[in-house]
């Protein structure tokens, strides 16, 4: 009986010429992209004096602050958005190989019981001063993951099971879902006033208004960055 004979080799040659092209191909996007960025005319002054002369009406202090969450808003809406969408692509890869979890020991045990509550704070204080000063919720909610990015490490978190898999995904959503519902409801037309457009936040309210929205973010991103860490969708917990 004659059996077919497998070609390691031509499989072998197809990779390499797979990632020769890919490779060609980046080259030439970095290419492309260094091109148009040394044929661009550089824009003299910008748009920081716009940003500076109406910093006022966001009710913050902080330029940039007021740009991601004002100015620009659409744009950190849909980067929550993005990050919401990844982890779900990754929880759609299936469930990976059990993690590497290294043995705990009290040194490392002790080094996350300190750090942990620090970071919590520490999380709270970038995510109060981002308002005047450099900050925000994307910062908070790394701070966040790197606490419980180093649970897992000490084997405090294995998995990151929960035991509410459902509140979990509703707290993943909630920087979108705030922001979204935020955006709709400063919509509304205040008596004697015309119509706001989405993300048109009050005078009056827009500082307490961007500070629930980041609240929110925090909570989203820092969860969002421990689910792709784990890469794989939390099971219900049983004891």
């Amino acid at each position: 009986m004659q059996t077919e004979r497998k070609d390691p080799g031509g499989k072998a040659g197809g990779q390499v010429f797979l990632g020769l092209m890919l490779g060609l191909a980046a080259l030439a996007l970095v290419a492309l992209l260094g091109a148009a960025v040394f044929m661009s005319e550089p824009e003299i002054g910008g748009l920081a004096g716009d940003v500076m002369a109406n910093i006022e009406t966001t009710g913050l202090a902080n330029p940039v602050t007021a740009v991601l969450l004002d100015f620009r808003g659409y744009d950190t809406f849909l980067e929550l958005v993005v990050m919401f969408v990844a982890v779900l692509g990754v929880w759609s890869l299936g469930r990976p190989l059990p993690p590497i979890v290294p043995a705990p020991t009290p040194v490392l045990g002790l080094a996350v019981r300190l750090i942990a509550p620090i970071s919590v704070v520490f999380a709270g204080y970038l995510l109060w001063i981002g308002a005047t000063e450099a900050g925000g919720a994307f910062q908070a909610g790394a701070v966040l993951a790197g606490a419980g990015v180093l649970a897992f490490c000490a084997g405090m978190m294995p998995d990151f099971e929960i035991r509410q898999p459902l509140l979990h995904r509703v707290l993943l959503a909630l920087g979108m879902t705030a922001f979204l519902a935020i955006g709709v409801m400063v919509m509304a037309a205040e008596p004697g006033q015309a119509a706001r457009t989405f993300l048109d936040y009050p005078d009056a309210l827009g500082k307490w208004l961007i500070l629930a929205i980041e609240t929110a973010a925090m909570i989203a991103i820092a969860l969002t960055l421990l689910a792709l860490f784990q890469g794989a969708r939390p099971q219900r917990r049983t004891f």
